[in-house]
């Protein structure tokens, strides 16, 4: 009986946070509307996290550059967790705090949209991948939780009013779920059945 309230209790946590980004439907939108503009200008979408928020930036990477709901144009969005051969040459050679700053300096110019993930805002690799993506003038979007330096330091901010890791990693797959929903119906039209 324990066990089963722990799964309710988890569910319900889930659930309140969720609630919560009803209250960012505006900064949502504006988000997705940075991507959208980005994208029609022929600019990109640079994506990383550690871990967790690795995975979800991932995931958010393949709904741009797949497909989300609609069989359309692919968009150029990357996620920088993906090539081990880049991650782990430039952690032994500069550090693991540069793996993402690295990678921005080499890929991302002006106009580009760089997305950091960190649910403390805290990873020292997130906050100088964000700092480096700033520098070249990218726009910069970071998903934390309640806290961190990421929270003052990207153009653009959804925090999670929680501490709680894979409550705040949930909230965020949900974001990203629906700015990508966002993106796709303003450049390709809405999907069959909506």
């Amino acid at each position: 009986m324990e066990q089963e309230a722990n799964i309710v209790k988890q569910i319900e946590d889930s659930i309140e946070l969720k609630k919560y980004l009803q209250k960012e439907a505006k900064n949502l939108v504006a988000m997705a509307n940075l991507l959208v503009d980005a994208f029609r200008k022929g600019n990109k979408v640079l994506l990383f996290g550690n871990g967790g928020s690795a995975a979800d930036a991932q995931h958010i990477a393949c709904e741009l550059a797949g497909k989300f709901y609609l069989d359309r144009t692919p968009l150029p969005a990357i996620a920088l967790t993906t090539n081990t051969s880049s991650l782990t040459a430039i952690a032994n050679d500069y550090g693991y705090e540069a793996v993402f700053a690295r990678q921005i300096r080499g890929l991302a110019k002006a106009g580009d949209i760089a997305i950091g993930i960190s649910t403390s805002g805290e990873s020292p690799n997130v906050v100088l991948g964000i700092e480096e993506a700033k520098r070249l003038g990218a726009i910069t979007i970071a998903f934390t939780g309640q806290g961190g330096r990421l929270k003052e330091l990207a153009d653009h901010v959804l925090s999670v009013p929680s501490f709680d890791t894979p409550r705040i990693q949930e909230v965020h797959i949900t974001a990203g779920h629906i700015i990508c929903f966002l993106v796709e119906q303003a450049l390709f039209g809405k999907a069959s059945g909506e």
